[in-house]
């Protein structure tokens, strides 16, 4: 398994706040089924305030590069990415990859 951790800044408005949190109560079946079809295993994300924070588990031979870029061509994403990029505090008609910023891991244990 690979572990990949991702930030991402939302924008300053409760009410987006609001909207991005009920979006993903809600995440459509194909974007569920797309985000599995290219290895990732499971995937959380977590918010404090604006900032949220992705763990993304994936299949050993996952790419991040290559499957990122297979998934953004897959049923619906593309819609689901415009939709939710209302909410988010950077530039909508960035790639995913580019508005999660990924991190560093400094520790473990």
């Amino acid at each position: 398994m690979k572990r990949y951790c991702q930030t991402l800044t939302l924008a300053d408005d409760a009410q987006a706040v609001e909207a991005y949190i009920e979006a993903h109560r809600h995440v459509w079946p194909e974007i569920k089924e797309g985000i599995r079809s290219v290895g990732i295993t499971d995937m959380q994300i977590y918010r404090h305030g604006r900032s949220l924070f992705m763990i993304v588990d994936t299949v050993d031979n996952f790419d991040w590069e290559k499957d990122n870029a297979r998934l953004a061509t897959l049923p619906r994403q593309a819609e689901w990415e415009a939709y939710v990029a209302r909410f988010q505090g950077c530039d909508p008609s960035a790639p995913s990859t580019d508005k999660w910023q990924l991190m560093e891991q400094i520790f473990g244990l």
